[in-house]
């Protein structure tokens, strides 16, 4: 019998998610952009997004990866899974989740899968970016947020608008990067901005006060030049501190099994709850 997958096994989508280095960069531009976005008070509803961001990162890590690498049935479990988690806490809260915050972080998921990939690797072809406005859009219909776009173009225009408007400082921006600082250490943090002035839209560096990652060009350079050998992989080795260190390096290559990835439960909510 012939297993269907969500996203075929020789996709790009599985490429960008299956390199460590890659979801590494993914989720430096999302820490900037969640700290960021209007709806951000509901990443804090439980308060478990500034207790613990960087567990915050792995459990986001692992329902995309979930979704990315399981079969087509596997895949819908785990974003059925999602929404009613997302349900449950706007049943707590007693208020819905604004649709566009779901679309904000779809939106910000295939910003970052494509430019993490570029800054990285290559720049990408048309149908490449095409296929992964498709995958997170498919992810997207299956939750049932309205307003998805049709194509790459049509979420470009969209993600245009959802920068312009959705995103503000306030001072849950302050304490999100006052927890990265606790989190990271000082020789860490500066390097998280750096990647992140790397890889985020003008908008977002300015609001943040980043700057263009210059202190991380020449490493990028390097590794683009010996992206093949083991030397290469330094952001997974300097990004994050050493206790993560075993978690990075599995992010390479596909999960062993869906089974081997954590249940989906509250505790893991992808948007922080």
């Amino acid at each position: 019998m012939n297993t269907t997958y969500f996203v075929a096994p020789g996709s790009i989508v599985r490429r960008i998610w299956g390199t460590a280095d890659t979801v590494l960069f993914i989720f430096a531009g999302a820490a900037a952009e969640f700290a960021l976005n209007k709806a951000v008070d509901w990443l804090y509803f439980t308060g478990r997004l500034p207790a613990d961001p960087l567990g915050r990162l792995f459990s986001t890590v692992d329902y995309a990866r979930r979704i990315v690498f399981a079969d087509r049935a596997g895949a819908e479990r785990a974003i059925d899974a999602m929404a009613a988690i997302h349900a449950a806490v706007e049943a707590k809260r007693g208020r819905p989740i604004p649709a566009g915050a779901y679309r904000d972080v779809l939106f910000l998921l295939i910003a970052y899968s494509i430019r993490a990939f570029e800054v990285l690797e290559r720049p990408l072809t048309g149908p490449e970016r095409e296929e992964i406005v498709a995958v997170f859009c498919r992810v997207g219909q299956r939750m049932g947020i309205p307003g998805l776009p049709t194509g790459y173009a049509d979420w470009q225009a969209a993600r245009a608008a959802h920068l312009a408007a959705h995103l503000v400082p306030s001072p849950y921006t302050a304490d999100l990067y006052r927890q990265y600082r606790r989190h990271l250490g000082p020789l860490r943090y500066p390097l998280l901005r750096a990647v992140q002035g790397l890889v985020v839209p003008p908008t977002v560096r300015a609001l943040l006060h980043l700057g263009t990652g210059a202190a991380v060009r020449p490493a990028l350079a390097a590794y683009r030049r010996t992206r093949q050998l083991a030397l290469s992989q330094w952001a997974k080795s300097t990004l994050l501190p050493a206790a993560y260190r075993a978690r990075i390096h599995a992010l390479d290559g596909a999960p062993a099994a869906e089974a081997a990835l954590p249940p989906p439960t509250a505790a893991r909510c992808p948007m922080g709850h």
